[in-house]
């Protein structure tokens, strides 16, 4: 998502065209000095010359801005305070009247990198709110344009990979893990429309009491769709299909690497 810039090649282009000026100048030089039969001139023309060369080869390289994503943040916010929240299935219930507590943030470099809080601590029997912030090189929020109108949200989808991880749907008693991509409005303010159309920049997530225990490697991913129809394709269960990259064909825009300890007690 870089782009770089050839100076040396840009310099040589520009001292070939300053040569050719020289040798022409001289030229005509030569021309005036045969007709005039004068010498007094070559000095100073020549002078001239050596000067602006010198400072066409001074001249500093103008800068090409760099594209994509300098940097990027997950942020993990507990929920509770209500009856009715609770996992069920693929999804969850009772997430408008949760009342949000303290929240983490994990922030990567351009490589996807944990830059800070890369090892997270998560209760596993508590839902997060989970939300991807990210910056551009000029220090612009960017995660909205992913989601600026459905045309551009039609292409990407949001998937959580590693961790091995039992899903919901594997238990029979609720313990298992959920992410569930939810966002509600795309930037032109019109409505999302249902599972299908979701995109992950505003998700929610549990780990669930069956994969509590040891530290996990875990991988948000948003994934850019060689075809728009593809998202229409994607269920809420394929957010840790190991073999997502087959089934939906496209590209990683982003691939942020940490580490995951669910346990009881220890939530940060």
């Amino acid at each position: 998502m870089q782009q770089y810039c050839d100076n040396d090649k840009r310099l040589y282009n520009r001292l070939h065209i300053i040569s050719n000026q020289i040798f022409l100048l001289i030229n005509q030089l030569n021309l005036f000095m045969k007709k005039y039969n004068t010498k007094c001139l070559f000095p100073s023309l020549l002078a001239i010359s050596f000067l602006t060369f010198s400072c066409s080869d001074n001249d500093d390289p103008v800068p090409v801005p760099q594209e994509g994503i300098e940097k990027a943040s997950l942020v993990f916010t507990p929920l509770s305070g209500s009856d009715d929240l609770s996992a069920h299935g693929d999804h969850f219930h009772g997430l408008s009247a949760a009342v949000e507590g303290e929240p983490v943030t994990v922030e990567f470099n351009s490589d996807g990198i944990a830059s800070s809080g890369g090892h997270l601590h998560l209760d596993p029997e508590v839902i997060y709110k989970l939300e991807l912030q990210a910056w551009d090189y000029d220090g612009k929020r960017v995660e909205g344009d992913f989601v600026k109108d459905k045309a551009t949200a039609d292409l990407y989808k949001a998937f959580l990979q590693g961790g091995n991880f039992t899903l919901n749907t594997e238990t029979e008693d609720e313990s298992g893990a959920i992410f569930q991509p939810r966002d509600q409005t795309y930037g032109d303010g019109t409505a999302v429309e249902g599972q299908y159309e979701t995109t992950g920049i505003l998700s929610y997530f549990i780990v669930g009491a069956s994969n509590e225990g040891g530290t996990v490697n875990v991988s948000y991913v948003l994934r850019e769709f060689n075809n728009p129809d593809t998202k229409a394709a994607v269920t809420r269960l394929d957010w840790n299909a190991g073999d997502y990259t087959e089934r939906f064909p496209g590209k990683d825009v982003l691939k942020l690497n940490f580490e995951i300890h669910a346990e009881h007690g220890h939530d940060h």
